[in-house]
Protein backbone atom coordinates (compact mmCIF):
# COMPACT_ATOMS: atom_id res chain seq x y z
CA UNK A 1 0.00 0.00 0.00
CA UNK A 2 1.18 3.60 -0.87
CA UNK A 3 2.01 5.94 1.98
CA UNK A 4 3.27 9.08 3.39
CA UNK A 5 4.82 10.32 6.98
CA UNK A 6 3.18 12.36 9.07
CA UNK A 7 5.07 14.30 11.94
CA UNK A 8 3.70 13.53 15.29
CA UNK A 9 4.71 16.65 16.40
CA UNK A 10 3.79 19.34 13.38
CA UNK A 11 1.26 17.31 11.52
CA UNK A 12 3.61 17.87 8.52
CA UNK A 13 2.83 15.73 5.78
CA UNK A 14 6.20 13.74 3.84
CA UNK A 15 5.56 12.40 1.05
CA UNK A 16 8.25 9.99 -0.52
CA UNK A 17 9.98 7.00 -1.82
CA UNK A 18 12.89 6.73 -0.20
CA UNK A 19 13.96 5.47 3.54
CA UNK A 20 12.67 8.09 6.04
CA UNK A 21 13.09 8.32 9.67
CA UNK A 22 12.11 11.62 11.60
CA UNK A 23 10.67 14.96 10.88
CA UNK A 24 13.52 17.43 10.01
CA UNK A 25 11.79 20.35 11.53
CA UNK A 26 10.94 18.52 14.98
CA UNK A 27 13.85 16.37 15.37
CA UNK A 28 16.01 17.30 18.20
CA UNK A 29 14.45 20.56 18.92
CA UNK A 30 12.92 18.83 22.64
CA UNK A 31 14.32 20.99 25.68
CA UNK A 32 16.79 18.91 27.75
CA UNK A 33 14.79 16.41 29.91
CA UNK A 34 12.11 15.91 27.90
CA UNK A 35 10.61 13.41 25.54
CA UNK A 36 12.02 13.07 21.99
CA UNK A 37 10.43 14.89 19.09
CA UNK A 38 10.00 14.40 15.72
CA UNK A 39 9.12 10.53 14.94
CA UNK A 40 6.74 10.41 12.21
CA UNK A 41 4.01 7.86 11.87
CA UNK A 42 3.08 5.90 8.74
CA UNK A 43 -0.04 7.51 7.09
CA UNK A 44 -1.58 5.29 5.09
CA UNK A 45 -3.19 6.31 1.92
CA UNK A 46 -6.74 7.11 1.36
CA UNK A 47 -7.19 6.16 -2.15
CA UNK A 48 -5.82 2.53 -1.28
CA UNK A 49 -7.89 2.11 1.48
CA UNK A 50 -10.85 3.23 -0.25
CA UNK A 51 -10.09 0.38 -3.11
CA UNK A 52 -9.97 -1.90 0.26
CA UNK A 53 -13.24 -0.88 1.26
CA UNK A 54 -14.99 -1.45 -2.19
CA UNK A 55 -14.04 -5.49 -1.91
CA UNK A 56 -16.12 -7.86 -0.39
CA UNK A 57 -13.13 -9.58 1.70
CA UNK A 58 -10.34 -7.66 3.38
CA UNK A 59 -6.33 -8.63 3.06
CA UNK A 60 -5.27 -7.38 6.17
CA UNK A 61 -1.26 -7.63 4.78
CA UNK A 62 -2.40 -4.85 2.53
CA UNK A 63 -2.54 -2.86 5.50
CA UNK A 64 1.53 -2.97 5.88
CA UNK A 65 3.56 -0.66 4.28
CA UNK A 66 5.88 -3.00 2.69
CA UNK A 67 5.19 -6.51 1.49
CA UNK A 68 6.56 -9.35 3.67
CA UNK A 69 8.62 -11.66 1.55
CA UNK A 70 9.30 -15.75 2.05
CA UNK A 71 7.24 -15.53 5.79
CA UNK A 72 7.41 -18.93 6.37
CA UNK A 73 10.93 -18.49 6.87
CA UNK A 74 10.47 -16.42 9.59
CA UNK A 75 7.19 -16.87 10.72
CA UNK A 76 6.25 -13.93 13.00
CA UNK A 77 2.45 -15.16 14.40
CA UNK A 78 -0.73 -15.74 14.10
CA UNK A 79 0.51 -16.51 17.95
CA UNK A 80 -1.73 -18.02 20.50
CA UNK A 81 -4.41 -16.55 22.21
CA UNK A 82 -4.66 -18.61 25.52
CA UNK A 83 -7.75 -18.30 27.58
CA UNK A 84 -6.81 -19.37 30.99
CA UNK A 85 -9.58 -21.07 33.01
CA UNK A 86 -7.65 -20.74 36.54
CA UNK A 87 -6.88 -17.03 36.31
CA UNK A 88 -10.18 -16.12 34.82
CA UNK A 89 -12.68 -17.93 38.01
CA UNK A 90 -9.98 -16.70 40.12
CA UNK A 91 -10.49 -12.87 39.23
CA UNK A 92 -13.66 -13.48 38.05
CA UNK A 93 -13.59 -12.45 34.42
CA UNK A 94 -15.81 -14.22 32.28
CA UNK A 95 -13.64 -12.86 28.73
CA UNK A 96 -10.33 -13.49 29.71
CA UNK A 97 -7.39 -13.89 26.68
CA UNK A 98 -3.68 -13.75 27.08
CA UNK A 99 -1.67 -13.00 23.91
CA UNK A 100 1.53 -15.09 23.27
CA UNK A 101 3.95 -12.96 21.97
CA UNK A 102 6.30 -14.49 24.29
CA UNK A 103 5.89 -17.58 21.40
CA UNK A 104 7.50 -15.82 18.75
CA UNK A 105 10.91 -16.80 16.96
CA UNK A 106 13.21 -15.27 19.11
CA UNK A 107 11.30 -15.17 22.31
CA UNK A 108 9.83 -11.33 21.98
CA UNK A 109 7.27 -9.60 20.82
CA UNK A 110 9.78 -7.29 18.87
CA UNK A 111 10.31 -10.19 16.53
CA UNK A 112 7.56 -7.86 14.60
CA UNK A 113 9.13 -4.93 14.53
CA UNK A 114 11.89 -6.61 13.00
CA UNK A 115 10.56 -8.47 10.01
CA UNK A 116 8.97 -5.15 9.31
CA UNK A 117 12.16 -3.34 8.96
CA UNK A 118 13.47 -6.82 7.14
CA UNK A 119 11.17 -6.09 4.75
CA UNK A 120 12.20 -2.44 4.21
CA UNK A 121 15.56 -3.58 3.81
CA UNK A 122 14.68 -6.12 1.42
CA UNK A 123 12.01 -3.95 -0.81
CA UNK A 124 14.76 -1.12 -1.14
CA UNK A 125 17.84 -3.51 -1.78
CA UNK A 126 19.93 -2.79 1.36
CA UNK A 127 21.68 -5.73 3.05
CA UNK A 128 22.99 -4.09 6.03
CA UNK A 129 20.79 -3.24 9.20
CA UNK A 130 22.17 -1.63 12.50
CA UNK A 131 21.19 -0.53 15.69
CA UNK A 132 21.46 0.00 19.45
CA UNK A 133 20.20 -2.32 21.92
CA UNK A 134 20.26 -3.63 25.17
CA UNK A 135 18.72 -6.54 24.58
CA UNK A 136 15.28 -8.15 22.68
CA UNK A 137 15.61 -5.75 20.13
CA UNK A 138 19.02 -6.69 19.05
CA UNK A 139 18.37 -10.56 19.21
CA UNK A 140 15.01 -10.20 16.97
CA UNK A 141 16.41 -8.24 14.36
CA UNK A 142 19.93 -10.56 14.58
CA UNK A 143 16.93 -13.49 14.02
CA UNK A 144 15.32 -11.67 11.47
CA UNK A 145 18.80 -11.33 9.75
CA UNK A 146 19.87 -15.27 9.78
CA UNK A 147 16.16 -16.01 8.33
CA UNK A 148 16.78 -13.18 5.52
CA UNK A 149 20.03 -13.40 4.82
CA UNK A 150 20.81 -10.15 6.11
CA UNK A 151 23.71 -8.63 7.81
CA UNK A 152 22.90 -7.14 11.24
CA UNK A 153 25.39 -4.32 12.93
CA UNK A 154 24.53 -4.24 17.25
CA UNK A 155 25.86 -1.24 18.92
CA UNK A 156 25.55 -2.26 22.91
CA UNK A 157 26.75 -0.71 25.92
CA UNK A 158 29.27 -2.33 27.29
CA UNK A 159 27.02 -3.49 30.63
CA UNK A 160 24.35 -5.11 28.75
CA UNK A 161 23.89 -8.31 30.10
CA UNK A 162 25.29 -10.97 28.73
CA UNK A 163 22.55 -13.70 28.40
CA UNK A 164 20.41 -11.47 25.75
CA UNK A 165 23.75 -10.68 24.15
CA UNK A 166 24.75 -14.26 23.25
CA UNK A 167 21.23 -14.60 21.98
CA UNK A 168 22.59 -12.42 19.04
CA UNK A 169 25.81 -13.86 18.62
CA UNK A 170 24.46 -16.91 17.64
CA UNK A 171 22.67 -15.49 15.26
CA UNK A 172 25.49 -14.05 13.60
CA UNK A 173 25.39 -10.39 14.04
CA UNK A 174 27.80 -8.15 14.64
CA UNK A 175 27.83 -7.26 18.00
CA UNK A 176 30.46 -4.07 19.11
CA UNK A 177 30.35 -3.13 22.70
CA UNK A 178 30.29 0.58 23.44
CA UNK A 179 32.15 1.60 26.55
CA UNK A 180 29.70 4.10 27.16
CA UNK A 181 25.17 4.50 27.52
CA UNK A 182 22.58 3.59 25.29
CA UNK A 183 22.62 6.78 24.47
CA UNK A 184 25.97 6.44 23.40
CA UNK A 185 25.59 3.26 21.58
CA UNK A 186 22.37 4.97 19.69
CA UNK A 187 24.70 7.93 18.32
CA UNK A 188 26.94 5.59 16.68
CA UNK A 189 24.68 3.04 14.75
CA UNK A 190 23.31 7.20 13.08
CA UNK A 191 27.01 7.62 12.64
CA UNK A 192 27.39 3.90 11.30
CA UNK A 193 24.08 4.01 8.81
CA UNK A 194 25.25 7.45 7.48
CA UNK A 195 28.64 6.71 6.71
CA UNK A 196 28.90 3.09 6.12
CA UNK A 197 25.15 2.31 4.50
CA UNK A 198 22.22 0.24 5.49
CA UNK A 199 18.92 0.86 7.47
CA UNK A 200 19.20 1.71 11.06
CA UNK A 201 16.15 -0.41 12.74
CA UNK A 202 16.50 2.22 16.06
CA UNK A 203 13.11 1.78 17.75
CA UNK A 204 11.34 4.55 16.94
CA UNK A 205 13.43 6.51 15.06
CA UNK A 206 12.84 3.98 12.16
CA UNK A 207 8.62 4.49 11.53
CA UNK A 208 8.23 0.96 10.49
CA UNK A 209 9.27 -0.44 13.93
CA UNK A 210 6.26 0.62 15.35
CA UNK A 211 4.25 -0.54 12.07
CA UNK A 212 5.79 -4.38 12.18
CA UNK A 213 3.87 -3.66 16.01
CA UNK A 214 0.72 -2.99 14.42
CA UNK A 215 0.89 -6.31 13.16
CA UNK A 216 -0.57 -7.69 16.33
CA UNK A 217 -3.96 -5.81 16.48
CA UNK A 218 -4.37 -6.90 12.63
CA UNK A 219 -3.50 -10.80 13.86
CA UNK A 220 -6.32 -10.32 16.83
CA UNK A 221 -9.35 -8.70 14.68
CA UNK A 222 -8.42 -12.15 12.71
CA UNK A 223 -8.27 -14.35 15.08
CA UNK A 224 -11.38 -13.13 16.98
CA UNK A 225 -13.62 -12.47 13.34
CA UNK A 226 -13.78 -8.70 14.85
CA UNK A 227 -15.01 -9.29 17.96
CA UNK A 228 -12.81 -7.65 19.96
CA UNK A 229 -11.41 -7.06 23.74
CA UNK A 230 -12.86 -3.94 25.66
CA UNK A 231 -9.36 -3.76 27.34
CA UNK A 232 -6.43 -4.61 26.17
CA UNK A 233 -2.94 -4.67 28.60
CA UNK A 234 0.45 -3.46 26.87
CA UNK A 235 3.84 -3.60 28.82
CA UNK A 236 5.40 -0.43 28.40
CA UNK A 237 9.33 1.18 28.35
CA UNK A 238 9.43 3.25 25.63
CA UNK A 239 5.87 3.54 24.37
CA UNK A 240 6.99 2.13 20.55
CA UNK A 241 4.77 -0.92 21.44
CA UNK A 242 1.90 0.41 23.10
CA UNK A 243 2.12 2.92 19.91
CA UNK A 244 2.08 0.48 17.45
CA UNK A 245 -0.94 -1.86 19.33
CA UNK A 246 -2.52 1.56 19.22
CA UNK A 247 -1.79 2.39 15.37
CA UNK A 248 -3.13 -1.09 14.33
CA UNK A 249 -6.68 -0.24 15.72
CA UNK A 250 -7.07 2.45 14.56
CA UNK A 251 -6.31 1.76 11.04
CA UNK A 252 -8.84 -1.20 10.97
CA UNK A 253 -11.33 1.68 11.99
CA UNK A 254 -10.12 3.69 9.37
CA UNK A 255 -10.23 0.99 6.95
CA UNK A 256 -14.25 0.80 7.99
CA UNK A 257 -13.42 -2.79 9.60
CA UNK A 258 -14.26 -1.77 12.97
CA UNK A 259 -16.48 1.05 14.35
CA UNK A 260 -15.11 1.09 17.68
CA UNK A 261 -11.08 0.93 18.94
CA UNK A 262 -10.67 -0.96 22.14
CA UNK A 263 -9.44 0.98 25.34
CA UNK A 264 -5.33 0.23 25.40
CA UNK A 265 -3.70 0.50 28.85
CA UNK A 266 -0.39 1.41 29.31
CA UNK A 267 1.02 -0.53 32.25
CA UNK A 268 4.28 0.60 33.80
CA UNK A 269 6.66 -0.05 36.94
CA UNK A 270 6.45 2.84 39.05
CA UNK A 271 10.51 2.59 39.13
CA UNK A 272 10.32 3.54 34.96
CA UNK A 273 6.90 5.06 34.99
CA UNK A 274 8.09 8.36 32.19
CA UNK A 275 4.93 7.54 30.55
CA UNK A 276 2.51 6.99 32.80
CA UNK A 277 3.64 10.45 35.23
CA UNK A 278 3.56 11.79 32.05
CA UNK A 279 0.04 11.56 31.30
CA UNK A 280 -0.67 12.55 34.57
CA UNK A 281 0.62 15.48 34.83
CA UNK A 282 0.92 16.29 31.56
CA UNK A 283 4.88 16.84 31.68
CA UNK A 284 6.40 14.72 29.16
CA UNK A 285 10.27 15.00 31.65
CA UNK A 286 12.58 12.01 31.56
CA UNK A 287 12.80 9.97 35.05
CA UNK A 288 15.51 7.47 36.03
CA UNK A 289 14.86 3.95 35.58
CA UNK A 290 15.84 1.77 38.17
CA UNK A 291 13.16 -0.68 37.50
CA UNK A 292 13.91 -4.68 37.27
CA UNK A 293 12.68 -5.26 34.59
CA UNK A 294 14.99 -5.13 31.91
CA UNK A 295 13.08 -4.56 28.70
CA UNK A 296 10.48 -1.84 29.84
CA UNK A 297 13.61 0.03 32.46
CA UNK A 298 13.64 3.31 29.99
CA UNK A 299 14.45 6.77 31.40
CA UNK A 300 13.31 8.74 28.49
CA UNK A 301 11.25 6.62 26.33
CA UNK A 302 11.90 6.95 22.53
CA UNK A 303 7.82 7.01 21.36
CA UNK A 304 7.10 8.59 24.67
CA UNK A 305 5.12 11.58 22.57
CA UNK A 306 3.36 9.34 20.11
CA UNK A 307 1.96 7.19 23.38
CA UNK A 308 0.58 10.09 24.65
CA UNK A 309 -1.51 10.92 21.64
CA UNK A 310 -2.71 7.06 21.14
CA UNK A 311 -3.56 7.28 24.33
CA UNK A 312 -6.50 10.12 23.97
CA UNK A 313 -7.01 8.28 20.60
CA UNK A 314 -8.11 5.15 21.94
CA UNK A 315 -9.52 6.44 25.13
CA UNK A 316 -7.04 4.41 27.09
CA UNK A 317 -5.33 5.13 30.59
CA UNK A 318 -1.70 4.70 32.57
CA UNK A 319 -1.57 2.27 35.33
CA UNK A 320 1.55 2.08 37.91
CA UNK A 321 2.49 -1.61 39.51
CA UNK A 322 5.65 -1.84 41.76
CA UNK A 323 8.68 -4.19 40.92
CA UNK A 324 7.19 -6.56 43.96
CA UNK A 325 3.69 -6.74 42.05
CA UNK A 326 5.40 -7.68 38.69
CA UNK A 327 7.30 -10.58 40.12
CA UNK A 328 3.81 -11.97 41.91
CA UNK A 329 2.22 -11.52 38.32
CA UNK A 330 5.24 -13.58 37.14
CA UNK A 331 5.13 -16.09 39.64
CA UNK A 332 1.00 -16.34 39.24
CA UNK A 333 1.23 -16.68 35.65
CA UNK A 334 3.65 -19.61 35.40
CA UNK A 335 2.03 -21.39 38.09
CA UNK A 336 -1.57 -21.14 37.38
CA UNK A 337 -1.94 -21.04 33.82
CA UNK A 338 1.59 -22.47 32.51
CA UNK A 339 2.99 -19.43 31.02
CA UNK A 340 6.31 -18.29 31.62
CA UNK A 341 7.19 -14.98 30.88
CA UNK A 342 10.16 -12.37 31.72
CA UNK A 343 9.48 -9.36 34.06
CA UNK A 344 8.52 -6.53 31.61
CA UNK A 345 5.57 -8.72 30.04
CA UNK A 346 4.39 -9.97 33.53
CA UNK A 347 3.88 -6.42 34.21
CA UNK A 348 0.89 -6.19 31.94
CA UNK A 349 -0.34 -9.32 34.07
CA UNK A 350 0.11 -7.30 37.18
CA UNK A 351 -1.54 -4.10 35.58
CA UNK A 352 -4.82 -5.86 34.74
CA UNK A 353 -4.71 -7.27 38.64
CA UNK A 354 -4.36 -3.50 40.24
CA UNK A 355 -7.42 -2.40 38.17
CA UNK A 356 -9.65 -5.52 38.34
CA UNK A 357 -12.18 -3.72 40.45
CA UNK A 358 -13.12 -1.15 37.77
CA UNK A 359 -13.00 -3.95 35.30
CA UNK A 360 -16.89 -5.67 35.28
CA UNK A 361 -16.95 -9.12 34.68
CA UNK A 362 -18.44 -9.34 31.32
CA UNK A 363 -15.58 -7.22 30.13
CA UNK A 364 -13.38 -8.33 27.51
CA UNK A 365 -10.08 -8.40 28.28
CA UNK A 366 -6.68 -9.11 26.73
CA UNK A 367 -3.77 -9.31 28.19
CA UNK A 368 -0.38 -8.79 25.54
CA UNK A 369 2.80 -10.79 27.07
CA UNK A 370 5.68 -9.94 25.13
CA UNK A 371 8.42 -11.75 25.95
CA UNK A 372 9.69 -15.31 27.18
CA UNK A 373 10.94 -15.96 30.54
CA UNK A 374 14.19 -17.47 29.48
CA UNK A 375 15.34 -14.21 28.48
CA UNK A 376 16.03 -12.80 32.29
CA UNK A 377 16.07 -15.88 34.37
CA UNK A 378 18.69 -13.48 36.96
CA UNK A 379 15.44 -12.53 38.89
CA UNK A 380 14.59 -15.69 39.51
CA UNK A 381 18.08 -16.01 41.88
CA UNK A 382 17.56 -16.47 45.34
CA UNK A 383 13.08 -16.97 44.23
CA UNK A 384 14.00 -20.21 43.37
CA UNK A 385 15.66 -22.87 45.64
CA UNK A 386 16.64 -26.10 43.92
CA UNK A 387 15.76 -29.93 46.41
CA UNK A 388 18.21 -31.49 47.29
CA UNK A 389 18.89 -35.15 45.97
CA UNK A 390 17.64 -38.42 47.49
CA UNK A 391 19.48 -41.78 47.65
CA UNK A 392 18.69 -44.00 44.67
CA UNK A 393 16.28 -46.46 46.50
CA UNK A 394 12.75 -46.84 47.03
CA UNK A 395 13.29 -46.49 50.60
CA UNK A 396 14.08 -43.06 50.25
CA UNK A 397 11.00 -42.33 47.93
CA UNK A 398 8.97 -43.76 51.13
CA UNK A 399 10.82 -40.96 53.21
CA UNK A 400 10.07 -37.83 50.60
CA UNK A 401 6.54 -38.99 50.26
CA UNK A 402 5.37 -41.79 52.68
Amino acid sequence: MRFSYLCNECNREYKTDEIFYTCPACSGTEKSGEFRKGNVIVKLNDEDLEELRKEKHYPLLELLPYPIPNMGAFPVGPTPLSKPFRLAKKYDLKHLLLKLDNLLPSGSFKDRASQMVAAQAIYHGEKKIALASTGNAGAAMSCAGAAYGLDIVLFVPESAPVNKLMQSILYGATVVPVKGSYDDAFALSLYYTANYGGINRNTAYNPMTVEGKKSVALELFLQLKGDLPDVIYVPVGDGCIYAGVCKGFLDLKRAHLIEKVPQVVCVQSESSAAIAKAWESGIPATVEATTLADSISVSSPANGRMALRYLKETAGWATIVSDEEILAAQDELVRESGTFVEPAAACAWAGMIKDRPKLSDETKVCVLLTGMGFKDMGVYEGRVQMPKAIENSSQAVDERFG
